[in-house]
């Protein structure tokens, strides 16, 4: 894909959601920590309907951390993997209280070093909660890139580095967004809804699939 049609891309999701947002819910760095976290191979629905009921009990580091994990589980217990989840979610707000004084650092390496949050999930806390140019890149990410051959790669670092590499200083911020969105709604894994897309011109997806 050239230069070109990509900035046609990111103008046309841009015009269309100016301002885009996570779906999950979330008020304070913390809270999306914590959400992204419980997010793993998990939907966005059903973390927020977990979160809705714990984060009005606890939200701060110290507050979940006093739950202890069978304390947490029970907020928990319909998100899939809760066990570890909450293993890894107690274990990451005792080192925030212990070492950052209960805030969310600001800074890849001390995110990544907490249990349970590895790359892509730190590059969501860094873009949503903190600014950052980071694109974080998850399943729906990975295969509307490769899909529209707007940034293709064999894994999610070659995606997300291919991303980096070719989407202008002015959409990286919210690039991220757009894409998840249009995974999420569109461009879906087993069917992808061709006939309703915003960008199906310009995608580059030669089998692309039309309602009878």
């Amino acid at each position: 894909m050239n230069t070109a049609k990509r900035l046609a891309i990111l103008e046309i999701l841009r015009d269309n959601n100016p301002h885009p947002e996570t779906e999950l819910n979330f008020s304070s760095p913390f809270e999306l920590l914590v959400a992204v976290t419980l997010s793993a191979q998990a939907t966005d629905v059903s973390v927020n309907k977990a979160t809705d009921k714990l984060f009005p009990v606890a939200n701060t580091a110290q507050s979940i951390y006093d739950l202890g994990v069978d304390g947490l589980k029970t907020y928990i217990k319909t998100i899939g993997l809760y066990n570890n989840k909450a293993i890894n979610v107690i274990k990451a707000c005792q080192i925030l209280v212990e070492k950052y004084n209960g805030v969310v650092p600001e800074d890849r390496e001390a995110l990544e070093s907490l249990p349970g949050v590895g790359r892509k999930t730190a590059n969501v806390v860094l873009n949503t909660a903190f600014g950052w140019p980071t694109i974080a890149i998850d399943t729906h990410i990975f295969r509307v890139a490769n899909r529209t051959k707007f940034a293709m790669g064999k894994n999610v670092d070659q995606v997300e580095e291919k991303m980096l590499k070719v989407v202008p200083a002015e959409f990286k911020v919210d690039v991220h967004h757009w894409f998840i969105l249009h995974g999420r709604y569109t461009c879906i894994a087993r069917k992808p809804r061709c006939g309703s897309c915003l960008i199906e011109e310009l995608c580059e997806f030669k089998d692309k699939i039309y309602p009878e």
